[in-house]
């Protein structure tokens, strides 16, 4: 394996770099040279090496300074109040419920934005409100968090038909002939939802946002899961108008954990049927004569009390983002994964064989900053991506392995195909990783991922290749 040295005293280092800069010209940036020096020194102090931005971005220091500040130098109480201190939290949740949609550049006329806990939280908001009936339908891509597809058993259970638009491997792309086919099936006259993620976490694959006028055109409604878009990319709800829309605010700025959004189109949200009612989304309610009224709008869906102290911190890193600075970190992100796609494909067994396996696209159109890819022995056969894991972990490398909470994208990218998966399923009364991994042991039951973000550098890009050329036979 390559010698544990630290990655800029590396004897290739330099010149490395040298030839990057000059064939990666979007990777130049003065301010976040400077933001990764004044707030994520802690990352060089360490000796980490962080490439799991699709988990999670990497909070800045400065970021946190100014919240603790703001808590300490003031007293905020439980917003459901009149009192003084709740009126002053009153005020900073809307103030981060305002910068919320204007950071989309949504019309608080037509969005509204809905706090939860995260994206999954937002997300199981419309599964369990929506209209699903006989008649209706539920459409969405292979290529989706599992917290999507779990809406479909909110569809199976209210009689709506549920369908899949498959991903086309090897560059990971939804099959668009099969997904137009499944728009423009005929239907029974219910409500249809069409969901699919603005960007695969699986494989970092950008799916067309003209997809959603394509979809309303036809009578669907859309819903579009952006946390694995959202923190390098810009979303305009001016432009694209989806009904519903999921988020993370930990994806996009690292901090505060615990906060998400649904951002919702008003005339979509007065579809959606709640199926209870709880503290803070009501109007009244009544237990001698068993009545309630929910409110209008966004407090009818914040179950109970929110994460009020963290708001003020969504704002805060909204800031961070804001005056094109997304634009900014987006080309350095692209610019790293476009010299980490080559610098893969190109590494070899001493046969000849390559060593990476990639799944999705081999260049940066039309993707982001997530890669997906195996290892292969010299002999073709998949090294365990645990195995890359541990030596990872050895190294501080921290990388993402498994199926990154997205089967469809997974099996397909492994060419795992129903039958197989009927069959392992069949043999056991319970399935346990452990067991799925010993039905599919020839096919591998994940992949590795990397993901670069605000705070990623060459050096990061470099000591992954380094780590991977030690695989090499």
């Amino acid at each position: 394996m390559p010698s544990a040295i630290p990655v800029r005293e590396d004897p290739t280092y330099a010149e490395a770099y040298a030839a990057f800069e000059r064939d990666h010209p979007g990777y130049a940036s003065a301010e976040l040279d400077a933001e990764r020096a004044a707030d994520f020194s802690r990352l060089d102090r360490s000796g980490d090496v962080y490439l799991d931005y699709t988990g999670g971005g990497i909070y800045a220091e400065s970021h946190v300074r100014e919240h603790a500040e703001l808590l300490t130098g003031g007293v905020f109480g439980n917003p459901h109040s009149t009192n003084p201190t709740s009126l002053a939290m009153t005020e900073r949740t809307e103030s981060a419920r305002r910068a919320v949609l204007a950071h989309f550049g949504a019309d608080p006329g037509e969005y509204v934005a809905i706090f939860t806990p995260n994206a999954s939280g937002a997300l199981k908001l419309v599964a369990e409100s929506y209209p699903f009936a006989p008649g209706g339908a539920f459409l969405l891509t292979y290529d989706n968090h599992n917290s999507v597809n779990g809406i479909r058993e909110f569809a199976h259970a209210r009689g709506a038909e549920v369908a899949y638009a498959p991903v086309r491997p090897p560059d990971m792309r939804i099959d668009d002939v099969a997904l137009w086919r499944a728009l423009d099936a005929p239907h029974g006259g219910a409500r249809r939802l069409f969901a699919f993620p603005a960007q695969s976490n699986f494989s970092g694959v950008l799916h067309p946002l003209a997809w959603v006028d394509r979809a309303k055109e036809r009578g669907w409604d859309v819903l579009l899961d952006a946390a694995a878009f959202a923190p390098t990319h810009a979303l305009d709800l001016g432009t694209v108008r989806p009904d519903f829309v999921s988020l993370s605010f930990y994806k996009m700025f690292g901090y505060p954990t615990g906060v998400g959004a649904l951002l919702a189109r008003r005339e979509a949200l007065g579809r959606l049927r709640r199926p209870w009612f709880a503290g803070g989304t009501i109007a009244y309610a009544s237990v001698s004569e068993p009545r309630h009224d929910l409110h209008e709008g966004a407090e009818a869906f914040e179950d109970g009390t929110l994460n009020y102290l963290a708001l003020p911190a969504v704002e805060a890193g909204r800031r961070r983002l804001a005056q094109g600075r997304q634009a900014t970190i987006d080309a350095r992100t692209m610019a790293l994964t476009g010299w980490t796609l080559g610098r893969l494909v190109a590494l070899r067994h001493g046969n000849g064989r390559p060593l990476v396996q990639v799944y999705g696209p081999l260049d940066t159109v039309a993707r982001g900053g997530t890669i997906a890819f195996n290892l292969q022995e010299a002999d073709g056969a998949l090294i365990d991506h645990r195995e890359v894991e541990q030596r990872a972990n050895g190294a501080r490398i921290s990388l993402r392995t498994g199926c990154f909470c997205n089967p469809g994208a997974g099996e397909a990218a492994l060419g795992i195909s129903g039958n197989e998966l009927a069959s392992c399923f069949g043999a056991h009364e319970r399935m346990t990783i452990d067991t799925f991994r010993s039905c599919l042991s020839d096919k591998g039951s994940g992949a590795v991922r990397v993901s670069f973000g605000h705070a990623s550098t060459f050096a990061d890009a470099f000591a992954l290749v380094r780590l991977l050329e030690g695989f090499r036979a």
